[in-house]
């Protein structure tokens, strides 16, 4: 499933470090696709990434592609960010309940000094393409 990829016109405020195991998330993502590490052994999914399962202890993980659906597990609002993030505050974030059974923390794209969507909307993950490489982040999915 390719992902929605949203340019943004500047560098990200802090990049993420990439490791030689960490490199295919961001290429894929790149690319447009989610991905993850799944273990081999036990097949439980892990996020973000990790080369050896946090479940039973193996090193056998392969990559594997998520749907980037979801609904909507919390959200706030960040007011007083750290001095690198200073310029994007406010800045909306959540907590994401993927279908595969995974949650993950990320941004939340909203319209600015909207309320924020109630918990259990439906959201996807997108692709934010910065300038210098990609991050991601949730969106409410429209509805109809």
């Amino acid at each position: 499933m390719s992902l929605p990829i949203l340019s943004i016109a500047r560098r990200r405020a802090y990049p993420p470090r990439t490791s030689q195991f960490t490199a295919p998330f961001w290429e894929n993502l790149a690319a447009g696709a989610l991905t993850t590490t799944a273990c081999a052994c036990c097949e439980k999914l892990t996020f973000p990434p990790k080369p050896i399962c946090p479940h039973c202890w193996s090193s056998e993980v392969r990559w594997v592609g998520l749907s980037a659906k979801g609904t909507l597990y919390a959200a706030t609002v960040i007011h007083a960010a750290p001095a690198v993030f200073r310029d994007e505050a406010p800045i909306p974030v959540c907590v994401v309940d993927l279908a595969e059974g995974l949650r993950i923390a990320t941004r939340l794209l909203v319209i600015p000094d909207a309320p924020l969507p109630a918990l259990d909307t439906a959201v996807e993950i997108v692709v934010l393409a910065y300038e210098d490489g990609p991050l991601f982040a949730a969106r409410p999915v429209a509805a109809g």
